[in-house]
């Protein structure tokens, strides 16, 4: 099996360049995994997909404004692509210049100024030297990083629409884009249904763009990314398979998380609280420990994500669904429509 095996035709014109006007106005497509039945929707209908006693468990992460252009000291023009915050005088990042910057080039961005102090691969780390702080720094010149396929600057108003309206940890430099479908509303009508909400975090890192390479699936390594499950979560999911009800991951990202704790050294399958690193790759053939039902955009061709919703949900389901929304004019990606996949 390999990426070519998850392949199929996505027109520009079904890719997402906007977000609607109001969050929850976004349509759903259910999937059945088990049979394979589809039937079309709306986000807000999501409530009457769940039952009382079931679990939503959301990622928490906040995405940081982490696009920067400056220059070099030299006068040269650089981009700076924030990759993760290492402490309060570095960070990781990629930089986009003429030619790549050496150890000790200067970078100014507005009165802030880095210095390269080393590179490993395509990733820098540049340390503060001087002027505003990384945060300030951030705050003042920072723009929304914007995937690769969305084809306009970013604007004010995705400062607000490309981040959750639960986000509370900073550390994204990509958003947990399915939970951009809630607001305030269907969270509340939700929870007025009995759903039980659980928060773990997973700082999404930009190789979630990053294409796999030619080759067996099986050699394949994905990107590191930051997860926390905090004790509280784990004790939720216990309750709530204790007591018949279903964990629902809204995103990638968590079922992610919630795999990756399930996968700890003795766990056995069962979830325990994990702090760390994860570069867990879901495909066909892999187990889910934790997840029972999922939340989720429609992704790009040949992409890990797409392999694992095929993982969960079957190549031949996922395959037809997503034909299915093509024809039906689903708006595709970060800015687009959902599934619920259950």
């Amino acid at each position: 099996m390999d990426k070519y095996d998850f392949d199929y035709d996505l027109p520009a014109t079904a890719i997402a360049q906007q977000p609607l006007a109001e969050r929850s106005a976004s349509k759903l497509l259910s999937l059945d995994r088990h049979t394979g039945a589809l039937v079309d929707g709306r986000i807000r209908q999501l409530v009457d997909r769940l039952a009382p006693g079931d679990l939503i468990v959301f990622n928490d992460t906040r995405v940081l404004a982490a696009r920067l252009f400056g220059h070099k000291a030299s006068g040269g023009a650089v981009e700076v692509m924030l990759e993760r915050i290492l402490d309060s005088s570095r960070i990781s990042a990629k930089i986009r210049a003429n030619k790549p910057p050496r150890a000790g080039t200067v970078i100014e961005i507005g009165t802030t100024t880095l210095q390269v102090e080393a590179r490993e691969g395509e990733l820098y780390t540049l340390i503060h030297t001087a002027g505003d702080s990384i945060a300030d720094m951030l705050d003042t010149h920072g723009h929304v990083p914007l995937p690769p396929y969305i084809r306009r600057e970013d604007t004010p108003a995705d400062r607000s629409r490309y981040q959750t309206v639960w986000a509370r940890h900073d550390g994204a430099v990509a958003a947990p884009t399915a939970g951009l479908h809630f607001d305030e509303a269907l969270l509340a009508a939700l929870e007025q249904r009995g759903v039980e909400f659980g928060y773990a975090t997973l700082h999404v890192g930009s190789g979630t763009y990053q294409r796999l390479r030619e080759g067996d699936l099986a050699e394949q390594r994905l990107h590191a990314e930051r997860v926390h499950v905090p004790p509280v979560l784990c004790e939720q999911i216990a309750a709530a398979k204790a007591r018949g009800a279903r964990v629902v991951a809204v995103g990638t990202t968590v079922v992610r998380s919630l795999e990756s704790a399930a996968r700890q050294p003795g766990s056995e399958g069962r979830i325990a609280p994990f702090e760390g690193e994860t570069a867990l790759f879901l495909k066909p053939g892999d187990a889910f420990h934790v997840v029972d039902a999922m939340v989720t955009n429609f992704h790009e061709p040949q992409s890990s994500l797409l392999m694992l919703v095929s993982a969960f949900a079957g190549r031949e389901n996922v395959f037809a669904a997503y034909d299915h929304a093509k024809r039906s004019g689903y708006r595709f990606l970060s800015y687009g429509d959902a599934m619920f996949i259950g």
